[in-house]
């Protein structure tokens, strides 16, 4: 019984730690950054808007890490859905650029997803390999030329508008994580998810389709990277081959750090989401404070090794 107890207890402090780190970071800038800005209205809110894509793209990968897969490739697959939108509505409507960048996503994502779940490669090597693949197709789709996104409707949908006073990428934040959240924790497809990155030999023996759920959490990877894609398009009003190029460590730290297990059977959505927020928030304090772009990227680099201490230690036990 008190071993029980004691596991229990473990689990709660382990749910608690990136709610304690959001706080103590928010009130660390708050104290330091009060007469820079920082706890404005519009810095708080550019925050969560500068974040939406990579939470978006955070979400597929909980989904891909809980199955124990992973996907490195998002970063590439973000540019070519940009890219594709872009040029598509060039001389159609915005459904084309619509069509486009989202049918990139998923098409990619399924090809990274069949490599791994029918042909048994490695996601890490996979991933890796057309992270690489993909990059260079971005490049070569417009001669490293920017395309500018023209389509007010689509810049308003996906970028600057907003409902009823609400800016629209906040309420794709909101849509994405409430549907992933519910899907995770409250479908037969995020059971499976859970089965799979848990024990994938068992899960096949209790008859569930390990190289299905395979397929879909890679295919759901590269359809929330096409998403993010689209979203930079609209923010930005232009597509261009860098995007999503520094989102790589971004998006890992914010899943490691929101809860999600390196190894597969444990995950969460909510985390996610703030572990995202704690990242951008950790950007924006750290610029507001005067460090460089190579600080920030010693910031991150530390926090995920520091996760990842903490996932493999608490694996261990």
């Amino acid at each position: 019984m008190e071993a029980v107890l004691s596991r229990i207890k473990r689990l709660d402090l382990q749910r608690s730690v990136i709610y304690f780190g959001f706080l103590a970071i928010f009130l660390f800038f708050a104290a330091t950054l009060h007469n820079d800005g920082f706890l404005t209205t519009r810095n708080l809110t550019n925050i969560v808007l500068q974040t939406a894509p990579a939470t978006i793209m955070a979400i597929g990968l909980v989904f891909a890490l809980s199955a124990g897969e992973i996907d490195l490739s998002f970063g590439s697959i973000v540019a070519v859905s940009a890219l594709a939108a872009a040029v598509a509505m060039q001389n159609g409507p915005m459904v084309f650029g619509v069509v486009a960048g989202l049918g990139a996503g998923v098409l990619i994502g399924a090809f990274n997803g069949v490599l791994v779940a029918y042909l048994r490669l490695p996601s890490f090597l996979v991933t890796l390999a057309t992270l690489g693949l993909f990059a260079g197709i971005a490049r070569s789709m417009t001669d490293l030329r920017s395309i500018p996104v023209i389509n007010d409707a689509f810049t308003g949908f996906f970028g600057s508008g907003k409902l009823l006073g609400v800016p629209s990428l906040v309420i794709w934040t909101g849509a994405a994580v409430a549907i992933g959240h519910v899907l995770y924790r409250y479908s037969r497809f995020g059971a499976h998810v859970l089965a799979v990155g848990d024990n994938a030999r068992a899960a096949q023996v209790s008859g569930i389709k390990v190289p299905r759920i395979r397929l879909l959490v890679l295919t759901l990877c590269g359809a929330t990277a096409g998403l993010a894609g689209l979203l930079y398009a609209g923010r930005l009003q232009a597509a261009k081959y860098t995007l999503g190029e520094s989102d790589l460590m971004t998006v890992i730290a914010a899943v490691i750090v929101g809860g999600t297990a390196l190894n597969g059977g444990k995950g969460s959505i909510i985390g996610a989401l703030l572990g995202s927020l704690m990242m951008g928030m950790l950007n924006n304090g750290l610029i507001l404070m005067g460090l460089k772009v190579s600080d920030q990227m010693i910031v991150r680099g530390v926090i995920i090794l520091v996760a990842v201490a903490v996932s493999l230690r608490d694996t261990r036990r």
